[in-house]
């Protein structure tokens, strides 16, 4: 199983990409994660928020394989625990479907994309900045994976 993160955004800084790193590299072939950066709506002082959604809805879908497992990622989610993650990934696994996780910008992702996604997942009732949300997702996932194995990382 891969995992991929489509997550907007672009040129995150060195700690991010580092910090995400540290866990990819830690995570087997078989559960592989790979992060794809989508360029954000334009932005500005008089810019349409629901076209700059729509714009990376668009750069979403053309991104979706259409034989995955969608998650998306939102506030108004379901909140996993740990366990509940590591559960969740092994019944995706025993699916036979990769999965792709949706992160949109900073007014979230569009409603149609949420609509669409086969399940919907709370990190947090925090709103969290989105390049933290790239390193909490990587370490979760890994951890989760070291549940699933029975590794000691988890305690």
């Amino acid at each position: 199983m891969k995992v991929r993160l489509l997550a907007v955004g672009t040129r995150m800084p060195a700690w991010v990409t580092e910090g995400v790193e540290e866990y990819r590299k830690r995570l087997p072939r078989d559960f592989a994660l790979q992060v794809e950066e989508i360029a954000p709506g334009q932005r500005g002082k008089n810019a349409d928020l629901s076209r700059a959604m729509a714009s990376e809805a668009e750069r979403i879908r053309a991104r979706l394989r259409g034989d995955e497992h969608v998650v998306a990622l939102e506030v108004g989610g379901k909140a996993w625990s740990t366990e509940r993650l590591a559960e969740q990934a092994e019944g995706w696994r025993l699916a036979g479907r990769d999965v792709v996780l949706l992160v949109g910008g900073p007014d979230g992702l569009a409603p149609e994309l949420s609509a669409a996604a086969d399940q919907r997942w709370s990190l947090s009732p925090l709103t969290l900045p989105h390049p933290l949300v790239r390193i909490l997702l990587a370490e979760q996932l890994y951890r989760a994976w070291t549940l699933m194995v029975g590794h000691p990382y988890h305690r």
